[in-house]
């Protein structure tokens, strides 16, 4: 079987946001408060940038399941790219609300936080939180 390109690296969250530019680790800080908040879980490393929060059982499309975390997001040159696992398009009400960004299938990208509402953003994560609870099945045992 083939093993998972994004792999929980030995580098912490903490080392992993020291080496962010300054102008965006404020707007990560954030994030990881936020998206902890709506996940009641932890911040982890997966992959070199990508820090997720919690987990539940990913099936592919052609059928292989894996862990995967339930939200996250990476600072990218370019954008701060959250990973939404319900997908984006479940929620334009909340999109309509929100502020300046963009989107893919389970990405929104905004370029800073101040471009969007804080507090549209909390709800949008709650509900994306909420819906991938609710539809997803639970992570494996076996992994940490």
């Amino acid at each position: 079987m083939a093993q998972l390109k994004t792999q929980k690296p030995k580098r912490s969250v903490t080392e992993f946001l020291a080496q962010v530019d300054d102008e965006r680790r404020s707007d990560c800080r954030a994030l990881v408060r936020l998206m902890g908040e709506a996940t009641a879980a932890k911040p982890t490393m997966w992959g070199p940038s990508i820090i997720g929060f919690g987990r539940y059982r990913y099936k592919n499309g052609s059928g292989k399941s894996t862990d995967w975390f339930i939200a996250g997001f990476s600072p990218r040159k370019r954008d701060l790219t959250l990973y939404l696992m319900a997908g984006v398009s479940r929620f334009p009400q909340l999109l309509a609300r929100l502020g300046q960004h963009s989107t893919g299938v389970s990405c929104l990208y905004i370029k800073r936080l101040a471009d969007v509402d804080a507090a549209v953003l909390k709800e949008l994560l709650d509900a994306s939180v909420r819906w991938t609870r609710e539809h997803a099945e639970p992570a494996s045992a076996a992994t940490p």
